[in-house]
């Protein structure tokens, strides 16, 4: 029998099974984001605060980071202001999408070290502390967060911001 004919049934199934794991993978793409373009590509957030005697998880004390998530002072330093503002986080988006994750706010950020490995949620973090002292409402900051005003926080500067 001749060894071209042999190879060429192997190559058509190769060239087939990769079809088709492209067609899984767009598929499983257009899945996901539809469902952002659905949900207005808003992630999680509370609308409010916590009903009142409700308390929020403890914010993570910086003296528990160390290594990497303690490599620059403005890691440290976020998680001193995340415990001087945990209501108004409690009620904003966090733009890296960590609710696919399980976080509902860019509070649980700041509630382990994943906020401190974040550069999402640092700057969002330092722009909720910067508006909410020039007296902006949750609400108000959330607007800023969605249209994107934390992307210009500068992270090497940011552990000056008190």
């Amino acid at each position: 029998m001749n060894p071209i004919r042999m190879l060429r049934p192997r190559v058509a199934y190769r060239a087939l099974t990769v079809v088709f794991l492209l067609a899984v993978t767009l598929t499983m793409s257009a899945q996901w984001m539809a469902q952002e373009e659905e949900e207005g590509g808003i992630p999680a957030y509370n609308a409010g605060p916590p009903p009142k005697g409700t308390k929020l998880p403890a914010i993570m004390s910086k003296a528990d980071l160390w290594g990497a998530d303690a490599q620059y002072p403005y890691q440290t330093h976020a998680y001193d202001l995340a415990a001087k503002i945990p209501v108004v986080l409690h009620q904003q988006p966090c733009y890296c999408y960590c609710d696919r994750i399980g976080h509902n706010s860019l509070h649980s950020c700041f509630e382990n070290t994943h906020g401190a490995r974040c550069s999402t949620c640092l700057k969002e973090l330092y722009y909720s502390y910067q508006q909410s002292k020039k007296g902006k409402t949750a609400s108000q900051i959330r607007a800023g967060i969605i249209r994107g005003d934390y992307k210009v926080i500068d992270l090497q500067t940011a552990a000056s911001i008190n």
